[in-house]
């Protein structure tokens, strides 16, 4: 009599072949686990892209060169731009915003330099049919502790190029503030105007600006 042959389980085959395939993963993957409960895989991890070690962050009101006494369409401006500032980093970021009695880490300074408009289209009836505004600020964002300018990285010596928040320890800091523009349009005719359009510059200022704090890649 001739015992039939059993046939291979395919199902233990594939049940197999996925534990080895999941143990590779879990090798692969665990070196790249950080100490900080992050990961990390190639240039891409879960941590978030601004420093731990900065935690407070003082923004006294922005100056403005802008406005003259009596009048000037860029009254007003240091008031909204430095709450819009406050705002998306309160949002965006780990940091906590404090006072100007509050000890920092850091301080986030601003000054806006220009805000200008300038027709780009007239209609036949020599009204405006669109136009734009340029909004412009000088940052600085200086470390309190350590006095050293985060908005101006290091120049490294040896390599004559800047290094993130880093670099040649002999190297005096840059102070020059980063001059930072936000250019927009508006239509009349589709009910825009020049305050919508100032609002929209400093809400993309202000969105410029936080994301310039980020760490470098």
């Amino acid at each position: 009599m001739v015992l039939p042959m059993k046939k291979p389980n395919s199902a233990c085959g594939s049940k197999s072949f996925l534990m080895v395939l999941f143990a590779s993963l879990i090798g692969f993957v665990c070196p790249a686990c950080m100490q900080d409960g992050h990961l990390k895989i190639f240039r891409y991890t879960t941590k978030t892209n601004f420093d731990s070690n900065i935690r407070t962050v003082r923004v006294p009101l922005f100056k403005n060169n802008t406005f003259t006494p009596g009048g000037g369409a860029g009254q007003g401006l240091e008031n909204e731009l430095t709450l819009a500032v406050i705002r998306e980093i309160e949002s965006k970021t780990p940091y906590k915003v404090v006072n100007g009695n509050t000890p920092a880490d850091t301080e986030l300074t601003g000054n806006i330099v220009n805000f200008s408009k300038n027709i780009i289209n007239r209609n036949q009836l020599n009204e405006i049919r669109e136009a734009e505004t340029n909004l412009a600020v000088q940052i600085v964002w200086k470390d309190l502790r350590t006095g050293d300018i985060l908005s101006r990285p290091k120049a490294d010596l040896n390599k004559g190029t800047p290094v993130a928040l880093g670099g040649n320890p002999n190297v005096q800091p840059d102070t020059t503030p980063v001059l930072v523009t936000s250019l927009t349009s508006f239509i009349p005719e589709l009910g825009q105007s020049i305050t919508s359009a100032r609002k929209t510059n400093v809400d993309v200022l202000a969105t410029q600006i936080v994301a310039m704090m980020e760490i470098p890649w």
